[in-house]
């Protein structure tokens, strides 16, 4: 049997799933399993969402465009795992592409895009950054895919930051390495900030240290680029939230 391709449904416009059922395909997924893949009626997929979980569905029909599958059954229940958000100040195109896609992929759950005093973009395709992620979720096998907000200003990120949530900002040059230690405790939500190329102005760094819940972490004694930063500091900060969601969990 073929390898089954992942399929992200939208739990906005499509009802529960459920066996027996069938189920139109997106126009985009038509395309996708018709023209690249070249799969047809007969052949299967998984359909998934943090709704309903994952289901094993069967092609029905497949045309240019326009397809429709039958659920068979499921073969994981819905779960939400804890998950972080990520605040960055957009980047180039593909970068920008890469920090969504590395972020899908170690679990972010909300990228917030931030415009800073040294932001080098401030405008950004969110239908395609949505796209990325999805097929990003799909890939990587996770039950959901982020939220992606509209980019604001760091002032007005920081105001509408939620109550009892830790945002880790990584600051080179500005902390010891020693200091990542504080990484350790780290719950479902809270957040890790990385900043422009540029890095942050004297007077943001000065705003985030007079935060209550900000905590600046070092990500090591190299410079890193800004997507890089943003593999490291996920990296970091989700290992301490596995280590205590899993602490919490036995």
């Amino acid at each position: 049997m073929k390898d089954r391709p992942r399929l992200f449904v939208n739990v906005a416009v499509t009802p529960p799933m459920r066996a027996a059922l069938q189920q139109d395909l997106s126009p985009g997924h038509a395309h996708y399993l018709g023209t690249v893949l070249r799969m047809g009626a007969g052949d299967e997929v998984l359909l998934f969402n943090q709704r309903d979980g994952e289901w094993r569905a069967q092609i029905v029909d497949l045309r240019r465009g326009r397809g429709r599958v039958r659920l068979l059954d499921q073969v994981r229940p819905a779960q939400r795992s804890p998950g972080l958000t990520l605040l960055f100040a957009p980047l180039k195109r593909d970068a920008t592409d890469l920090v969504v896609r590395m972020g899908t992929e170690l679990g972010v759950a909300h990228f917030h895009p931030v415009l800073t005093e040294r932001t080098n973009t401030h405008r950004l395709n969110l239908d395609r950054l949505e796209a990325i992620a999805i097929e990003a979720a799909e890939q990587c096998e996770r039950m959901d895919a982020p939220v992606i907000s509209a980019p604001a200003r760091l002032a007005s990120s920081l105001a509408g930051w939620p109550a009892g949530q830790r945002l880790f900002v990584a600051a080179e040059r500005l902390v010891q390495p020693m200091e990542v230690c504080e990484v350790n405790a780290v719950s479902d939500g809270d957040g890790l900030l990385v900043g422009p190329e540029g890095g942050f102005s004297d007077s943001e760094i000065a705003m985030l240290r007079a935060q209550p819940y900000v905590t600046m972490i070092s990500l090591g004694p190299l410079v890193l680029r800004a997507d890089t930063a943003v593999a490291s500091g996920l990296s970091m900060i989700g290992a301490g939230l596995r280590r205590v969601s899993g602490a919490g969990s036995r």
